[in-house]
């Protein structure tokens, strides 16, 4: 039985990477060398449901089940968890260096990293509180609590590998229209997706010396999802000025309820 455990356990750390492997590999069999913009922002709308939809069945409705024991105390751990990944992800937002799909302007430390560094750097970061997220909900089922089950972990993978999947058409086709080969940008594409399951090998790792504090763990993954969301995914999906459409906040729609749903009536 423990083999089985670690196989699946295994299994549902590399679900995420696989969807962003998957999205990468679009740009062997488009014709176009970037997404249409309204076709991105209707991703980015999508990936920011389903991360939103996660951070709340999947991370923050668990870490508050956990902690009732602590009667009217029981909503302080997922509040705290959820301010530290908060200010976690913006500080490594104004550390590493990175450049957004639809910006011209890049962020973080200054360095002298090429465009197509940048972008990849970019998606990597946000990638960082999805791989915590999946490890975090992985390392409750590993420790015996029951309110996260291996069937809720694995929801939780399947539905960031469904919205990696569009994220890694989103990172190669640029990264090829900016002069690299195919081959190079899907594989640069599938990089940024690396970052997932070490991230959650590493979270994992983390909660098994501190269990006590799981509670605040999957809040602090909701926490710095939510900040990705509302940082990038969001802007990214409305737009500005006369770029603004209405279809990322249909994407973001259906996207939540994709995930409200898988997570629900699977987890």
């Amino acid at each position: 039985m423990v083999y089985i455990m670690n196989f699946d356990v295994l299994i549902g750390l590399l679900i995420p990477f696989i969807g962003t492997t998957l999205g990468s590999f679009c740009v062997f069999f488009m014709k176009d060398k970037e997404l249409n913009g309204k076709t991105q922002k209707t991703l980015s709308g999508f990936a920011a449901g389903v991360m939103v939809a996660a951070s709340i069945w999947s991370l923050l409705i668990p870490s508050m089940e956990m902690s009732n024991k602590m009667g009217k105390f029981s909503r302080i751990p997922s509040a705290v968890g959820f301010m530290i990944g908060i200010i976690f992800l913006l500080i490594l937002d104004n550390i590493i260096p990175h450049l957004h799909v639809d910006s011209k302007k890049p962020e973080g430390i200054k360095a002298s990293f090429k465009k197509t560094t940048m972008l990849v750097l970019a998606v990597t970061l946000h990638n960082i509180p999805e791989g915590m997220a999946v490890g975090v909900s992985y390392a409750g089922f590993i420790e015996g609590f029951g309110n996260v089950t291996i069937t809720s972990a694995f929801v939780l993978s399947i539905g960031i590998a469904i919205q990696n999947f569009p994220e890694g058409a989103i990172i190669s086709m640029p990264l090829h229209s900016q002069g690299e080969s195919k081959l190079k940008a899907f594989v640069n594409g599938t990089l940024s997706g690396a970052v997932e399951p070490v991230a959650a090998v590493l979270t994992i790792l983390l909660t098994h010396i501190l269990v006590p504090f799981l509670p605040y763990l999957l809040s602090f993954a909701a926490g710095a999802m939510m900040y990705v969301v509302v940082e990038e995914l969001i802007p990214e999906a409305t737009g500005e000025g006369e770029s603004h459409t209405n279809l990322g906040t249909i994407g973001f729609s259906l996207g939540f309820c994709l995930m409200m749903i898988l997570d629900v009536m699977l987890g």
